[in-house]
């Protein structure tokens, strides 16, 4: 085997968690190659589409908060080195019904990592954001740094600075070889090539489940999403992100969206997990009774918007562990296989220091964080998805 400065690896997936993970390694002194089935960010990725939330606050789960921390330093460090934009600061603008312990449990977290909170009192906060009807809202806050993150430009990005530094990039689709204890013996590429490496790393979302059914099956759910843009009024700045931002609205059911961001429209999601999906070969219509309940959500809660077009609608998927924790960990029986993924619809923030931590593991011996274990997948027996989106 090489020596672990040079050591040979590949990474299967140019997504948000595969590229970062390879430009990690590469930095790190390994040969690295990086192999993608439809390339960075494509319609079909999770990675996929225009943007991406970034928010400090995470309930009581400090580990994130403190992820997301790091996280900022290598965003703004890829924009520098890039040259390109890749996040707009908007801030969050959270609605909470009577209860708000997910927001509170966060308060003392993000004072001590230096992300300002500000408590609106429900008058100051209509005044503010004339924009949002806030009946059934009884606590507001506004989460000061936070915005959206350039999702498909990113991972383009990540790929281009991976090449610029020298890491080898290849469009190609993958199947694992055998696996044994001593590990996987090489890649089975499309074109009938036989790739070999000392390490693999598999970073492909939901593909993960196809790729390591055994590994995962059901403890992995692949949910159909949808994702809506709504056009603004000609003209008015009320919908932009110097006069509103992203917003997260769990007074009942968890909602959430972007202000009419680089003229892309008003984003709205629906953050309840949806039914089972093939992110290969299924179809991404929109479903009209969910653009239904979209548009009667939209009247409610943002009135100036009732009667909006529909600019585009979006399909994307979220890879479901059964605690809303990543996955990130070695394979249970091949000592030269790393896992990947299970982003739960909140991860693509982390990436940056998902792929420093899988690094560092796999070329300086460091410690993976046990709340991204796949052991813990056997031991939970009923899959309750916390809320950790983004």
């Amino acid at each position: 085997m090489a020596g672990k400065a040079r050591r040979k690896i590949v990474v299967v997936g140019a997504g948000a968690f595969g590229g970062w993970t390879a430009l990690h390694l590469l930095r790190m002194g390994a040969r690295v190659t990086l192999l993608d089935a439809w390339g960075p960010g494509n319609p079909r990725a999770s990675s996929g589409g225009e943007g991406r939330a970034i928010r400090a606050i995470y309930g009581p789960d400090r580990i994130y908060s403190e992820m997301v921390l790091r996280a900022y330093h290598q965003w703004l460090a890829l924009e520098k080195e890039s040259g390109q934009t890749l996040y707009t600061e908007t801030g969050t603008l959270w609605l909470t019904g009577r209860d708000d312990s997910y927001v509170r449990a966060s308060l003392s977290i993000l004072d001590d990592l230096g992300f300002p909170v500000e408590h609106l009192d429900l008058s100051v906060a209509a005044r503010r954001y004339p924009q949002v009807h806030f009946g059934g809202v009884e606590q507001v806050f506004v989460e000061q740094r936070a915005g959206v993150l350039w999702a498909r430009k990113a991972c383009e990005v990540v790929r281009d600075q991976f090449i610029a530094e020298g890491g080898t990039w290849r469009l190609a689709s993958v199947g694992p070889g055998p696996i044994r204890v001593e590990g996987m013996d090489g890649l089975e590429l499309s074109d009938g090539q036989l790739l070999k490496a000392d390490d693999y790393v598999f970073a492909c979302g939901p593909w993960l489940v196809s790729l390591f059914p055994k590994e995962f099956g059901a403890s992995l759910h692949i949910s159909r999403q949808e994702v809506y843009y709504f056009g603004t009024p000609a003209g008015s700045k009320e919908w932009g992100a110097d006069a509103l931002p992203i917003w997260i609205d769990f007074a009942d059911k968890v909602h959430y969206g972007f202000p009419d961001v680089h003229g892309r429209g008003f984003k709205f999601a629906d953050d309840t997990r949806g039914v089972s999906h093939d992110p290969t070969s299924t179809d991404r219509n929109a479903t009209p009774a969910l653009l239904e309940a979209a548009r009667a959500y939209i009247g409610r809660r943002f009135p100036g918007l009732k009667d909006a077009p529909l600019l585009e609608a979006r399909v994307c998927q979220y890879s479901n562990s059964p605690d809303g924790n990543l996955i990130v960990d070695r394979h249970p029986e091949a000592a030269n296989i790393w896992l990947a993924g299970g982003g739960c619809g909140h991860g693509f923030k982390l990436s940056p220091v998902i792929g420093e931590h899988l690094a560092r593991r796999i070329l300086r011996n460091g410690v993976l964080e046990p709340t991204f274990a796949m052991a813990r997948l056997g031991r939970i027996a009923k899959a309750k998805t916390q809320f950790k989106q983004g």
